[in-house]
């Protein structure tokens, strides 16, 4: 005799409550919180603006159907483009993810908080747009920092202890989910409607991380987040519409999130929502490198110099030893022939191959020009990683949170160099002070490939102000961005 399924539809999962409580209820005292996320609203745009130099990024900007203009429209920075918020959401989260050069959160589960700016600021600038065009207030450029605090804490705080791609999916997911709740509150909808928002965004299928491992790595990996910024807009603007919800997307048996696609094991939580994730997130300052990789690139460039120091170069080099942690070489230690770009950047042993021949790692350092130099290969199969449990221990460690690498050179004549140990990349919280006039820097640098000088001023004196810039109506800052 068969057993009778309830059809009493049950309360929303407290996942989901508490998601959508922390967006429209908590509010965000944090000083460090707001000023890291204007420091993160200038880097993001401006990798976004750096990004739009590679074809194989801007062949992806602009309208589905080509010459669509939307009246009010949200503008893509760096372009001519103003499109339907959902449009404009995926360009500019495509183009800031592109070169793998935004801030990165490590945690269990590792991503971009900074993907979700492409939702973010593509919304509010629609809704500006629309406000001013009826005679109301716009949105602020303090909302959309608001918007970024919140988004990165959601991402972050569920990434600190659920590990998404051990299960085969995309982080990409947290962007969805993060984007979708703060959108839709920016949206203005219910605490009912935002459950149902956000209720969509768990039930939609998830991207898998084939795109991210050989032998599949491809440059889906570098627009897979605008499409989930993208997707949420949609979905927060379908919920806006009164479509219903699905209360327990997640812990329903058989059919729910956790049964189908987490091994039926619920999310376990280390931390209530704060802005705990914004003003601990790590930025990427001086090297495009996937952020398990960044302290190695650190050192391999020390490494070069002490090389040239001696009146000797890479060809030198019998052998590397990479110390490392587990995750860099679950995720980047990577043998045999790399195809594309967004496969070398993804390779430890072609991120220290580079600086240690060159002197430096920039993004064009992935093309087919320079990888086709034989030295790289001959280079990359001299290293090998080796885990250090400390260094793994001290990666997960909430107080530390480092991303420890550790290089040591064996040279032909069989000398051996001395070990070079970077525990915090220069983007690290606790290299702030270190750190942030780099960030400075490279965001000039960015303004410089895309505007004329006036342009680029115009736009520094406001996004180095901090109180200037949370004054200022969205759709002016977007349009101090327009071609």
């Amino acid at each position: 005799m068969s057993a009778h399924i309830s059809n009493v539809r049950p309360e929303p999962d407290q996942v989901l409550t508490d998601i959508v409580d922390y967006v429209t209820n908590y509010k965000i005292e944090s000083t460090v919180a707001y000023d890291t996320a204007r420091n993160c609203l200038i880097d993001t745009l401006g990798c976004g603006l750096e990004a739009l130099e590679y074809p194989a990024c801007r062949k992806l900007m602009g309208p589905i159907v080509p010459g669509t203009i939307v009246p009010n429209g949200a503008k893509v920075p760096g372009t001519q483009f103003q499109l339907d918020p959902v449009q404009a959401a995926f360009n500019i989260g495509a183009m800031i993810r592109w070169l793998d050069f935004n801030d990165t959160w490590l945690a269990a589960e590792w991503g971009h908080p900074s993907d979700n700016l492409g939702g973010i600021l593509a919304t509010a600038d629609w809704l500006s747009r629309n406000a001013v065009a009826v005679g109301k207030k716009p949105l602020t450029m303090r909302d959309v920092l608001t918007a970024m605090i919140k988004a990165h804490e959601i991402q972050g705080c569920i990434a600190l202890e659920n590990s998404f791609n051990r299960v085969g999916l995309d982080h990409v997911v947290l962007v969805k989910v993060a984007s979708t709740a703060v959108v839709a509150e920016m949206l203005g909808l219910s605490r009912e409607e935002i459950i149902n928002a956000v209720s969509l965004a768990w039930v939609d299928g998830q991207s898998l991380r084939t795109y991210r491992h050989s032998p599949n790595t491809g440059s889906r990996k570098s627009w897979a987040a605008g499409d989930a910024t993208s997707r949420a807009v949609r979905l927060a603007l379908i919920a806006k519409t009164g479509e219903m919800g699905y209360p327990s997307v997640l812990s329903a048996k058989t059919w729910g999130f956790y049964d189908v696609l987490f091994k039926g094991q619920p999310f376990k939580f280390q931390r209530p929502y704060g802005s705990y994730v914004m003003e601990n997130v790590l930025f990427k300052i001086s090297f495009p490198a996937e952020f398990h990789s960044q302290t190695a690139v650190e050192a391999a460039m020390t490494l070069h110099a002490a090389l040239a120091k001696a009146g000797k170069s890479a060809t030198d080099i019998k052998k590397i030893t990479i110390r490392t942690h587990e995750a860099c070489i679950r995720i980047i230690d990577k043998k045999g022939p790399l195809s594309n770009p967004a496969d070398r950047d993804h390779c430890i042993q072609y991120m220290v191959a580079v600086p240690l021949l060159y002197g430096h790692l920039t993004a064009a350092d992935y093309e087919d020009t320079v990888a086709q130099d034989p030295r790289i290969d001959v280079l990359r199969d001299k290293i090998s990683c080796v885990e250090d449990p400390a260094f793994t221990a001290d990666y997960h460690d909430p107080a530390k949170r480092s991303i420890a690498n550790a290089l040591t050179v064996e040279l032909n004549n069989g000398e051996v160099l001395q070990e070079v140990v970077v525990e915090y990349p220069i983007g690290h919280a606790r290299r702030r002070t270190d750190g942030i006039p780099l960030l400075e820097d490279k965001f000039r640098t960015n303004l410089a490939r895309q505007f004329p000088e006036r342009q680029q001023k115009a736009i520094l004196d406001v996004s180095l102000d901090q109180k200037k810039l949370e004054a200022m109506p969205v759709h002016e800052y977007v349009d101090m961005y327009v071609i």
